[in-house]
């Protein structure tokens, strides 16, 4: 459907847009913004029934900021629509509620809300925009990746899904364990700032499944990959890991030289080192796991 979407739209999104989750737009007068707006809609992305209206909120803000992450920018901004059916006692709970769940992200994120819009509908949507920088500095795209790059992820996959697991099943723990992954994940945005000035190739965040996200990376740079192992959350399972969606973990590819300088700094800034899963190669119809081609395992939206 992107794909549709990109030729739809025309007048240079073909060649220049569209083509990871964040924008970067040029300033007039010098520099550039990172941009992305997402949304969380109630039944497709959040079930009302597993989570509060701020853990709503919180997961809407957080997902638009994982799109800064993965390409090394620092927030400066959000906007917020939110469309929230009318309450039967007229008190707007849901709407306040899912508003304090985003306050709380924005100030965790440091990323002040500073605009939106409020109307009535009959689902709960919440879509925010989120504006970043690279201070200068050019942002990471999903299609730099060359032969002979190493392949890392921030850690370990299959949180969130794993945590959707056991609240539809009762099993997850009142508070922490895999239950709060899928109802207050995290940008890493830290860590993205690190990537970047670390000089990765290619980045992308894990909110589709990273099956499905790093073939996304991989058709975007022409390249192939073969992995050795995939790094699966406690408590989770291999499938979960592949095909969840939502970690927001970082998959990067740079030298080996580059991911040794990237561990110290992460290091030296208190943060989990990168868990290094394969080697990006140079054909591109090579997608592997050990012995077996890896298929295209995440969410997909499927619209008409």
């Amino acid at each position: 459907m992107v794909e549709l979407i990109r030729r739809t739209l025309g007048g240079g999104i073909e060649t220049a847009g569209l083509r990871d989750d964040a924008a970067s737009v040029a300033v007039p007068g010098g520099g550039s913004i990172v941009v992305s707006v997402d949304s969380v809609v109630d039944g497709v992305h959040v079930d009302l029934a597993l989570c509060s209206a701020a853990d709503v909120g919180w997961k809407a803000v957080m997902g638009a900021l994982s799109d800064l992450a993965a390409m090394g920018a620092r927030p400066l901004a959000a906007l917020v629509a939110l469309c929230a059916p009318e309450s039967e006692s007229g008190d707007g709970a849901l709407a306040l509620g899912v508003m304090a769940g985003v306050a709380e992200a924005a100030t965790a994120a440091g990323c002040p809300v500073v605009g939106g819009d409020v109307s009535s509908s009959g689902r709960l949507v919440v879509t925010v925009t989120v504006i970043g920088t690279t201070d200068g500095e050019t942002p990471v795209a999903r299609s730099g990746a060359v032969a002979g790059d190493v392949i890392l992820v921030s850690g370990p996959c299959g949180r969130s899904a794993g945590g959707l697991r056991q609240l539809r099943a009762g099993t997850a723990p009142g508070t922490g364990g895999l239950g709060a992954a899928y109802r207050r994940p995290v940008a890493r945005l830290a860590e993205g700032l690190l990537i970047r000035q670390s000089g990765a190739h290619a980045m992308i965040d894990v909110s589709d499944g990273l099956s499905l996200d790093l073939h996304r990376l991989a058709d975007a740079s022409d390249v192939g990959f073969h992995l050795t192992h995939i790094p699966i959350a406690e408590g989770a399972t291999l499938e979960e890991a592949l095909g969840g969606g939502e970690d927001y973990e970082l998959v990067m590819t740079m030298t080996a030289v580059d991911a040794r300088r990237l561990t110290e700094r992460l290091a030296q800034a208190g943060l989990a080192a990168p868990l290094r899963i394969g080697l990006i190669t140079g054909d591109k119809n090579e997608r592997q796991l050990g012995d077996h081609e890896l298929e295209r395992q995440g969410w997909q939206h499927h619209i008409g």
